[in-house]
């Protein structure tokens, strides 16, 4: 293990030439990504994907999505692959997609949580890229936070939640997309989406030229799919905003220390803790977790975030916020 001082290393070639040491010794390597940041281990190491399960109490039956580092490498971690698949991966890879498939026989079931199915996906960073590339093999990455709890959108934040159970943390900058993959899973008969993210369901249509299920039941199990995920230790409350100056003031008279993200500023209060959040849904999702995190560190008893718009593109939003808090 590295001295605790080297533990972040800014991404650079003799950075990235230790992350690949690491890997290959089966040790835990947190790198950024466009979504947030992964907490990675050699996917093809059972003892080394278990160990990115002990460091975040995440149970061993919730299966991980495996970094690839190009289009060739699919074949190589799923079989049976339709064409649905290469037309998602030649139009959205690298980006923000994790697709799921029918695993390959030699894919550790400790990556698939159990299952006959596979995630993968090509990130578009270029530290998550130059890495992936030197490794020269697939990198198990769930995000580098504690199971269930907000996920890391700077290097930082990995810090705060990992401390020594993450052997290098590779400082790559904010990430611009802010909140996870999208999850369509390709194993069934008709494509469904299994967690809404930068990329619409309609964009994933126009590309198919079907419709994507959303509601339908389905077997398999991935990333983010637990009722309450991505949460604060802090209570988050989702308020409409006609009724949240009137909720503010309730919660103030029983002398309860609240924190706000709202979209407009609230008129007439003075909380210590008020953020205000984009309302470009794009700019919203980047300053999400950050806010939510910097929020849950001040003490409070309640965070009331006001319900953002219920317009496309705020689908992934509307998803992270509803597992993170709950409603008035």
């Amino acid at each position: 293990m590295l001295p605790t001082s080297l533990k972040t290393m800014q991404a650079d070639n003799a950075a990235i030439k230790t992350a690949v040491s690491l890997l290959q010794q089966g040790r835990l390597v947190a790198f950024p990504t466009e979504t947030v940041y992964g907490l990675g281990a050699d996917a093809n190491n059972p003892e080394a994907v278990r160990r990115i399960f002990a460091a975040k109490g995440r149970p061993v039956d919730h299966p991980l999505i495996v970094h690839i580092p190009d289009l060739a490498c699919l074949s190589q971690w799923a079989q049976n692959i339709p064409d649905a698949a290469h037309h998602l991966a030649a139009h959205f890879w690298p980006g923000p997609l994790a697709i799921i498939l029918s695993k390959q026989p030699g894919v550790p079931l400790e990556v698939t949580g159990g299952q006959t199915t596979v995630g993968l996906r090509l990130p578009n960073h270029p530290v998550a890229l130059q890495l992936l590339q030197a490794f020269g093999g697939g990198i198990a990455a769930p995000s580098a936070n504690r199971f269930c709890r907000i996920s890391p959108t700077q290097a930082s934040h990995v810090a705060e939640e990992l401390g020594n159970a993450v052997d290098l943390i590779l400082e790559g900058g904010s990430c611009q997309v802010g909140v996870e993959s999208t999850i369509i899973d390709l194993s069934g008969l008709h494509p469904q989406l299994l967690r809404p993210g930068h990329i619409s369901r309609a964009a994933l249509e126009a590309v198919l030229g079907e419709r994507v299920l959303v509601s339908a039941p389905t077997q398999v199990r991935t990333s983010g799919m637990m009722a309450v995920h991505y949460a604060p230790a802090t209570r988050a409350l989702l308020c409409p905003a006609a009724l949240l100056p009137e909720h503010y003031r309730q919660l103030s008279g029983q002398g309860k220390k609240i924190g706000l993200m709202v979209l407009q500023r609230l008129a007439d209060t003075a909380p210590a803790a008020q953020i205000l959040m984009p309302t470009d849904a794009d700019l919203y999702a980047q300053a999400l977790y950050a806010s939510l995190r910097k929020l849950d560190t001040l003490c409070l008893d309640i965070i009331l975030i006001e319900q953002p718009p219920d317009h496309d593109g705020w689908q992934a939003i509307h998803d992270r916020l509803g597992k993170a808090s709950s409603r008035l």
